[in-house]
């Protein structure tokens, strides 16, 4: 018998985000099962910055997000030398 995938649950608050030239997709999301939401934002050419630690609420997250831009710029989430990885906060 296959193993079956719990539903994931997308937050209202996931979306595209585009900054200083730079596109940007913010997936918010959680297992039915669980309450900790994840973090992941694409960037253009489908390299994945996922935050490790999940968050208590899905505006958390998004606010993880801004906090990032504020702090490091849109530029953070481009490729650089290991282009393809998953990049971890």
């Amino acid at each position: 018998m296959a193993d079956i995938e719990p539903p994931i649950i997308d937050s209202p608050l996931s979306q595209t985000v585009s900054r200083d030239g730079i596109t940007v997709r913010i997936a918010i999301f959680r297992l039915e099962e669980d309450e900790g939401w994840t973090l992941e934002v694409v960037n253009e050419t489908g390299t994945s910055t996922v935050w490790e630690d999940p968050f208590d609420t899905d505006a958390a997250a998004f606010e993880a997000f801004e906090r990032a831009v504020e702090a490091e710029g849109m530029d953070t989430f481009l490729d650089d030398d290991a282009e393809g990885w998953t990049t971890i906060h």
